[in-house]
């Protein structure tokens, strides 16, 4: 396979050409979901409209969204809207609105399934940046959606209430007696904060009812996404089929087989029911393998090289234990996964952790495979800080990007969150995963401590630079569904989904963590990934939206037993139908490319377009969306006279072969003419 380094790197390896000559503009600032809110014509001029943009983007990002006015309209499919006023909402139709009406001032725009639960007049929206705004809040079994008083120009803030941490009661005795205050900490960067009247007797309190929406596990509710009745045209739940996947490696071969021994989830109940395991194992000696891996995580093959049959496996951590116990059926495991690949007579090990975290791990019960006792395997560990230091770290994050930046210190505050500093590490880690397998023909075991972490960010970010399919917009589905979603992440626990205890530890960012990671490759390699910013950014907002099922539950034991598939709609419904919003117009397909993104922090930068989206001094002018679309419209126009010239080329070229009567046969057209954009 050839392979590609990042930017600004020499490699005599690299191929001229596959790096892009012309790179999407990105900006620093907002992102392509950027919602433009609506604009205000004020006084105060251009600062009014981009705060206002700013609120709006508030409910873009969350799946409540207004409406397109560019070139989406309310012909596409229902999930735009347009209404009376001359806001923009973000087309990722996050808005997926129910229907083509256009909208009242005095209604709100509901999804199928969704419902008004309370009503609050008079409402101040206490704008960061602008001021106060007063309107209407109304609270649905999805969203908080605010709209400002003004029937012009409208301020719309939509805010999906699965996007929201904690509620909090603030002091604002400065706007009078019996008003209260409220901040709405969300997961998502942003803290709006609203100022109300003391409901009337007998009216239910606001914050009690956006308590028992935005936490329905916590009160004993469904989660929104099994209300949600939208129809799509394609089904996303059929994105992923383990069987197919595997054949689509190889496998099984004579090396290794797909195991249903977990197929009722009675070996380890937080792996999928298909596992991808050395052929030669028997069962018995598999079951006292279970027994040695925390959490009976055993190593599993999650990828092949197509040609040195060199593997990615991942796994727990050894139950080691102080007294340094040994299992023989485990030591004999790896040495059976190592001698499945003829070209390399040793075993990586990649250890994500922090040394002296295993070894504190050790002590109890945990730690990590002895080199004197696993023959020809080599240990390394990565370093990498565990999902506490990660939490406190985005927490860190947010203080800086929001509501206010400093702009005279922007930078050192930036480098004091160590966020990009964590980027990096794991960048780090994934390409010499990936070099050891493309360079060194040699296999690797993954593991961190219960193998659902830093486990998964290492082994699908090596797979996204060895496996272009994994680059493409249905390959990185099939790539999460796969690497996260089956074997068993902790959504539920790591995000919180409906759940109010906001200070369970068990919260930990990793998954933005890991599509922060590939965001910084698309930004060195503009030209390799068939998806774009959006893509990344759509995502994320339905990490935390509780619209869909994709994302719900801690494994695919629990997602079954609630009956995911069948009772709520998969993300990919949504993204695989309107494919175009998410696609990078300057793809190439490298089929063949490894990247090596270089994990260098002159090489990293800030995800501004997502972590600094709600500041609206941070935005950019023109959603880049739009940009990209109208890319993807000029390339196909341009495509498309390309192969008209080829045809009358050709036509040409045989005219002009008739007219000369002669014998001898006629000469290729030539080079074939490609366009890229």
């Amino acid at each position: 396979m050839d392979k590609q380094s990042g930017a600004g790197a020499t490699d005599s390896r690299v191929q001229p050409g596959i790096g892009p000559n012309i790179r999407p503009k990105t900006p620093s600032t907002s992102g392509s979901r950027q919602p433009s809110v609506e604009t205000l014509d004020s006084p105060t001029g251009s600062h009014v409209e981009w705060c206002k943009q700013l609120i709006a983007a508030t409910i873009s990002s969350q799946i409540a969204a207004p409406l397109d006015t560019g070139s989406r309209d309310c012909k596409d499919e229902g999930h735009s809207y347009q209404d009376d006023t001359d806001s923009e909402l973000p087309p990722h139709a996050l808005a997926l609105r129910a229907g083509n009406q256009p909208a009242k001032m005095d209604v709100v725009p509901l999804l199928p399934g969704e419902n008004v639960k309370a009503v609050a007049k008079d409402v101040m929206y206490i704008c960061p940046f602008t001021g106060l705004v007063t309107g209407t809040l109304t609270i649905t079994d999805l969203k908080l959606y605010f709209i400002s008083l003004e029937r012009e120009s409208p301020f719309i803030l939509d805010i999906n209430l699965g996007a929201i941490s904690r509620l909090e009661t603030i002091s604002v005795q400065s706007h009078g007696e019996n008003t209260r205050g409220l901040e709405v900490v969300c997961k998502d960067m942003r803290s709006p904060r609203f100022a109300y009247k003391k409901e009337e007797e007998g009216q239910p309190e606001i914050v009690a009812v956006l308590s028992r929406y935005a936490f329905p596990l916590s009160k004993d509710l469904l989660l929104f996404a099994f209300q949600y009745k939208e129809e799509f045209p394609v089904d996303g739940w059929k994105v992923y089929d383990p069987m197919a996947e595997y054949k689509r490696q190889g496998l099984p071969n004579e090396s290794w087989s797909i195991s249903k021994v977990n197929v009722g989830y009675e070996v380890c109940d937080t792996y999928p029911a298909l596992l991808v395991v050395p052929s030669s194992i028997q069962e018995d000696e598999l079951r006292r393998v279970v027994a040695f891996r925390a959490r009976h995580r055993i190593p599993v093959l999650s990828w092949i090289h197509p040609e040195s049959q060199a593997t990615i496996v991942r796994s727990s951590q050894p139950l080691v234990g102080p007294s340094t116990r040994r299992c023989k059926e485990d030591e004999r495991y790896l040495q059976t996964i190592m001698d499945a690949n003829a070209q390399s007579h040793k075993l990586t090990i990649f250890d994500a952790r922090q040394s002296s975290v295993a070894d504190t791990n050790m002590a109890k019960d945990g730690g990590y495979e002895s080199e004197s006792f696993y023959t020809n395997v080599e240990l390394t560990f990565l370093e990498i800080p565990n999902i506490h230091v990660m939490r406190d770290s985005l927490r860190k994050l947010k203080e800086v990007v929001y509501p206010t930046v400093d702009e005279a210190h922007w930078h050192s505050a930036i480098d004091q969150t160590h966020w990009l500093e964590y980027v990096l590490l794991l960048l780090a880690g994934a390409v010499r995963v990936a070099d050891k397998l493309e360079s060194g023909k040699t296999s690797v075991v993954i593991h961190c401590s219960d193998g659902w972490d830093r486990t998964a960010q290492l082994s699908s970010l090596a797979m996204v630079m060895l496996d272009s399919h994994y680059r493409t917009l249905r390959g990185f589905q099939v790539l999460l569904e796969k690497e996260w979603i089956s074997f068993g992440h902790k959504f539920a626990s790591r995000v919180g989904h409906g759940d109010e205890n906001h200070a369970n530890s068990e919260r930990s960012p990793l998954f933005v963590q890991f599509v922060d990671c590939v965001w910084q490759m698309t930004r060195q390699f503009p030209s390799a990934f068939e998806f774009n910013e959006l893509f990344l950014i759509t995502i994320l907002d339905h990490l935390y939206s509780c619209l869909f099922g994709t994302f719900l539950y801690n494994s695919e034991q629990e997602r079954v037993a609630a009956e995911v598939q069948t009772k709520t709609v998969s993300l990919w419904s949504y993204i695989n139908s309107q494919p175009e919003d998410f696609t990078n117009p300057f793809f190439v397909d490298y089929e063949h490319h490894v990247l090596y993104p270089v994990a260098s922090s002159r090489h990293l930068e800030l995800w501004t377009s997502y972590y600094c989206r709600w500041n609206p001094r941070m935005r950019p002018q023109m959603p880049v969306h739009q940009n990209l679309k109208e890319l993807l419209f000029l390339r196909a126009e341009l495509q498309r006279k390309v192969e008209e010239l080829q045809r009358e080329a050709s036509s040409s070229r045989s005219l002009s072969s008739s007219s000369e009567h002669t014998s001898s046969p006629s000469r290729s057209g030539g080079t074939p003419l490609h366009t890229t954009v």
